[in-house]
């Protein structure tokens, strides 16, 4: 389907001005290459128009029918299929989740027993995050969430909010159990093919075929393009691509309870069971900073929620190799904003949305660019510190305590798998999941990765026996045991 830049301004007081300068304003202050912006208010199309550049050095916008993946953004799609499964009597959200993927398990015996369908999308296992379970993995999402199961519980059951994609992951399985057919299935038939969304898809690679965004990040303050993240398997917990056009039915859809149209895609009690929160997020720390004007904040299915100025706000962000996307609700007011960019490290979208929201409704304004501006400058001088801290303490004249082929060989995590440690051209490099990185000697028995640049500066340590016998190596936060 194509979409033509739509900008209505009979249901806005405000100059369509406003909505211009406010979008070229963020482009310019984060420097983000690209972005597409939809604005629905009461039912409409207010505003639907790209901006920028798809690709960083080729004067070419972005449009309404440019593909954006929407990563995290995707939950919701998932948490709606769900109430479409409640709505037909195929499950409950209370259900345990054996009852509808058997071989489902989690480590500690009492969540085991507990844990429900509900659980799996409010972030409330206990699971700690372990994104690297998926980002970069060989294996299936079965095989995904099967190794998931042998992690040790962080949190007390339902007592703590930790992001955990994989859960979501594993809902995606139980409801291809539930309805019969592959989750990514199930989206379009149930999803994009009621909702008009011609262009979306629940398959990346699929996406590179038509008219896409080319991600970016900046390397030493410049910028540089990024392959787009396309695993072969579909992941509910956040594979799906859309366009800005493709978004406008699915934010009428949430504005209006699960109704499209004359059209009931969803009850509206299951799809109020969306939107209602489930686990309060304490607001402290970085979350002061970043919802100032929010007294309470807390968790739905697959959405936040948190008052803005004395308005209910419904948001989620999603950000993967490349990109970022924000959706942004105000159900009483019936306003959804979504921002589509192509700048991975950016909290622009974040910016943007609270920026518009003042501007739709003609709020007081406020400096969004700068404060969220001054946030990132803050993180990056602590990264910084933590880097020459960690440098001073590093002890450079102390090699390591044994030759590099006695580092060598296989070590296994019972989650994480195997991981393989092997020496080229004098240095030891780490084979493990989708990654293969060099490693450089930090200290002792310490090593720094290179290279890959989501390890790059971490360290790996191995630990030996009064032997001189390595026993095991500690990275990514987890020990793996020499077999």
């Amino acid at each position: 389907m194509k979409h033509v830049a739509i900008i209505c301004l009979l249901l806005l007081p405000q100059p369509l001005f406003a909505f211009e300068d406010a979008i070229t304003t963020a482009l310019k202050a984060w420097e983000v290459p690209g972005v597409v912006v939809v604005i629905v208010r009461d039912d409409q199309v207010v505003y639907l128009k790209g901006h920028g550049r798809k690709h960083f050095d080729r004067d070419e916008p972005p449009t309404a029918d440019t593909r954006f993946p929407l990563a995290s953004c995707s939950k919701a799609f998932t948490t709606t299929l769900m109430a479409q499964l409640v709505d037909a009597g195929k499950m409950r959200w209370d259900d345990p989740v054996r009852r509808h993927l058997r071989g489902f398990r989690l480590d500690d015996p009492h969540v085991d027993a507990l844990v429900t369908m509900r659980d799996l999308v409010t972030h409330r296992t206990g699971l700690a995050t372990h994104d690297l379970l998926w980002y970069r993995a060989p294996w299936s999402v079965e095989e995904m969430v099967k190794r998931a199961g042998r992690l040790p519980i962080k949190q007390p059951f339902r007592s703590h909010f930790e992001y955990q994609s994989v859960m979501f992951s594993a809902a995606g399985l139980a409801c291809a159990q539930i309805g019969g057919k592959p989750w990514h299935q199930l989206i379009q038939e149930r999803l994009f093919d009621p909702l008009g969304m011609e262009s979306s898809t629940c398959r990346p690679q699929s996406a590179l075929k038509f008219d896409h965004a080319d991600g970016h990040k900046r390397v030493d303050g410049k910028l540089e393009i990024v392959p787009w993240y396309a695993p072969e398997e579909p992941n509910a917990a956040g594979s799906i691509v859309v366009t800005g056009g493709d978004l406008v039915p699915w934010l009428r859809l949430q504005l209006n309870g699960g109704q499209l149209g004359d059209q009931r895609i969803v009850s509206e009690a299951n799809f109020a069971e969306t939107h209602t929160p489930q686990v309060a997020l304490r607001i402290e720390g970085p979350a002061k900073e970043l919802y100032p004007e929010t007294i309470q904040l807390s968790y739905a299915m697959g959405w936040l929620v948190q008052d803005y100025r004395g308005r209910q706000l419904l948001s989620h962000g999603g950000v993967i190799d490349g990109f970022r996307a924000n959706i942004t609700l105000l159900p009483r007011e019936k306003i959804g904003i979504a921002i589509l960019n192509n700048l991975q490290a950016t909290r622009m979208g974040q910016a943007l949305s609270y920026t518009l929201v003042d501007e739709v409704l003609d709020l007081q304004k406020r400096d969004w660019n700068s404060h969220f501006l001054a946030i990132v400058k803050r993180e990056e001088t602590k990264r910084d510190e933590r880097q020459k801290e960690r440098d001073r303490l590093r002890r450079a004249d102390q090699p390591p305590s044994l030759p590099l082929t006695a580092y060598l060989g296989t070590y296994h995590e019972r989650a994480y798998g195997d991981a393989i440690v092997t020496l080229e051209k004098e240095h030891l490099v780490w084979s493990w999941s989708g990654f293969r990185v060099r490693l450089a000697h930090h200290h002792g028995d310490t090593f720094e990765f290179l290279d890959d640049p989501l390890l790059k500066g971490d360290i790996m340590e191995f630990r030996a026996d009064g032997n001189g016998v390595v026993k095991s190596l500690r990275a990514v936060e987890m020990v793996f045991e020499r077999k």
